[in-house]
């Protein structure tokens, strides 16, 4: 991966989300840092209910008012975005950050047109003729793949197919040539070999156009193929981030080993057999939460794991673990 020297187009230090409960405060976002620069791809990796999303919304400042955001910086290319006004706000979205997410008939209005919608994108951002628009529209239409572009502008969204309509939500995300996508899991509800395209098009279009792009997922495939960056996301907190080929090559924290163990790997994995998994059960981050959320799972779990747990490594690889190498020689073998 090429070290990057300048300064980066998205910087976040300390990002955390609480939500308040009838039975407590929920710690959704506890602590996460992370650099993400033009032309990179960050991978947010992890299981259900780990925060991706919500880190994903604050980013957009699209929380629920009840959800409540702090951070010591959430830099985007010198707008520090926990002081930004809804003015500002309004002003960055759709224009130089850009959101796709999961499900694209509830991102398209299912009373407008094609054209409409991907017109309205950016002639609200941009002081430019419905013409121009349209015209931008149909480029991006045969860009993203749609044959007989200039015919779909007058169609609605149920007249297209599922992948379709994610193609057209990624032409829309693209219309003002943004500097960051955000896409949260923008497969989730398409078949498989759709869903294979539709990711190859995403990362094919990101590096052609210089744009960041942070792709949440919960598939490890996924993240293999295409990840500049991966930090994977346990309980709230980032435990392991660094370039893809060393977080797959070498993982260092015992959850991202966990996860890889449960990928069947062509060469390694025998026929008939089971496949690795994880005992137990993600903990309540509801009320105070104390030392590694992991420990409860880690077979490697000693009482120095209710403490504070140091970041170990180095930039760029680093992650949390009271051991210096992750308990990795305690599992006798890297993964």
């Amino acid at each position: 991966m090429t070290r990057h020297t300048e300064t980066p187009l998205l910087s976040v230090r300390g990002l955390t989300l609480d939500i308040p409960l009838p039975s407590g405060v929920l710690h959704a976002v506890r602590g996460i840092d992370f650099d993400l620069h033009r032309g990179e791809t960050l991978c947010i990796v992890g299981e259900s209910g780990s925060g991706k999303s919500l880190t994903s919304l604050a980013i957009m400042g699209l929380l629920d008012k009840n959800i409540q955001r702090s951070a010591d910086q959430l830099d985007f290319n010198g707008i520090e975005l926990t002081t930004a006004s809804k003015r500002q706000m309004r002003a960055l979205r759709g224009d130089r950050i850009a959101m796709i997410f999961q499900e694209p008939m509830t991102s398209l209005n299912p009373a407008y047109t094609i054209g409409d919608q991907l017109s309205e994108a950016m002639r609200l951002h941009r002081n430019v003729s419905r013409e121009k628009a349209r015209a931008r529209a149909v480029e991006l239409l045969e860009k993203v793949g749609i044959t007989a572009a200039e015919s779909r502008l007058g169609q609605y969204p149920h007249q297209l197919s599922g992948g379709l309509r994610q193609r057209v939500v990624i032409a829309m995300a693209l219309m003002c040539e943004p500097e960051l996508i955000i896409a949260d899991e923008p497969t989730t509800a398409l078949d498989v070999t759709i869903q294979a395209q539709i990711l190859s098009l995403l990362v094919d279009l990101t590096k052609e156009m210089d744009v960041a792009m942070i792709l949440i997922t919960h598939d490890l495939g996924v993240v293999a193929r295409v990840a500049d960056k991966v930090g994977v996301m346990y309980a709230g907190e980032l435990v392991e981030t660094g370039p893809a080929g060393d977080v797959f090559g070498t993982p260092m924290h015992p959850y991202t080993r966990g996860l890889l163990r449960c990928i069947p790997q062509p060469g390694k994995t025998e026929r008939g057999q089971p496949l690795g998994t994880i005992p137990g059960i993600v903990p309540s981050l509801v009320g105070a939460v104390q030392g590694c959320a992991f420990r409860t799972r880690c077979p490697h779990a000693v009482d120095a794991c209710r403490g504070a747990i140091p970041e170990q490594g180095a930039a760029p690889h680093e992650f949390l673990c009271i051991y210096p190498d992750g308990a990795a020689s305690a599992e006798g073998e890297m993964t």
